[in-house]
């Protein structure tokens, strides 16, 4: 063991039963761990069991697993150690607006938002001055036939293979992945849409919200999956409206739930705090 302690995050997924909390914390302790933050949930749906705990000790990330490693197997447990606040390597796709994109990278640029954007990939280049603004490189890639879509797919796994991409973010990037694409990033990729839908589907939602006389606008942040805009919810805001606000200030209402619920979602994926129970997700706050 190092002099130097380390912050690390443990999350830890099994099926419930007697002995799982004694047990791990029993392992950190053994690994001269102290326990900072420790949250646990058990689903009386799916019968599993989630933990995730903050614990500073001079192990490392090898050491702290080995001490760990007679709980996991005897536990059956899926278990993800990392270091708090470590930057995760994001990818953010892109169409034309900018309000979600903006908002992601002002929050990385002031340091309160945990990722490191190697790459913002477009399907058109008008968020090409965004990006240099915040000198992140941008490449933009026109989708506008098949061929082309399926070429843009590919340059989005070669992207994730090269730079070890952990988190894809679909900051209004307007295009619907294909199935195998689904597969391939399932469980890292965040998708944000408002939230008329399905209500209010297609071109001008706020416009035909406002002519319906909605009382309420906001957004989802969800995981992508193949079934369009209905993947696992990682975070919903919402805000009342009333018959003064005209489709002009809907749209700017919307946008300002967009942003601020997509970087919710996207710090707590970060920080490891959103876990899958089936369609469902259990969060950590």
């Amino acid at each position: 063991m190092s002099e130097t302690p380390h912050h690390w995050i443990v999350t830890i997924v099994c099926d419930d039963r007697p002995g799982i909390v004694h047990a791990v914390t029993g392992a950190i302790v053994a690994a001269d761990g102290n326990i900072t933050e420790l949250q646990q949930f058990s689903s009386l749906d799916s019968g599993r069991f989630f933990l995730r705990l903050q614990t500073e000790t001079v192990a490392d990330h090898d050491e702290l697993r080995a001490a760990l490693d007679g709980v996991i197997e005897r536990y059956g447990m899926e278990c993800r150690i990392d270091l708090v606040g470590r930057p995760l390597r994001t990818l953010v796709l892109v169409s034309k607006a900018a309000h979600c994109l903006n908002d992601l990278l002002f929050r990385h640029r002031s340091g309160h938002l945990p990722i490191e954007v190697p790459l913002v990939l477009g399907n058109h280049p008008d968020l090409a001055e965004l990006a240099a603004f915040y000198s992140i490189p941008f490449e933009s890639h026109a989708v506008t036939n098949p061929d082309e879509k399926a070429a843009f797919e590919q340059r989005i796994l070669e992207v994730v293979a090269e730079f070890d991409i952990e988190l894809v973010v679909l900051a209004r990037y307007m295009q619907i992945f294909s199935p195998e694409l689904c597969d391939a990033l399932a469980g890292r990729a965040i998708n944000i849409h408002h939230s008329f839908l399905p209500g209010f589907k297609g071109a001008n939602p706020y416009k035909r919200a406002h002519a319906r006389g909605v009382k309420l606008i906001g957004a989802t942040a969800h995981f992508v999956t193949s079934d369009l805009d209905e993947g696992p919810i990682i975070e919903q805001n919402v805000v009342r409206v009333d018959h003064s606000r005209s489709p002009e200030e809907l749209v700017v209402i919307g946008r300002d739930e967009e942003s601020r619920t997509l970087s919710q979602a996207v710090r707590w994926f970060a920080e490891d705090r959103v876990l899958l129970d089936g369609q469902r997700t259990i969060i950590f706050h």
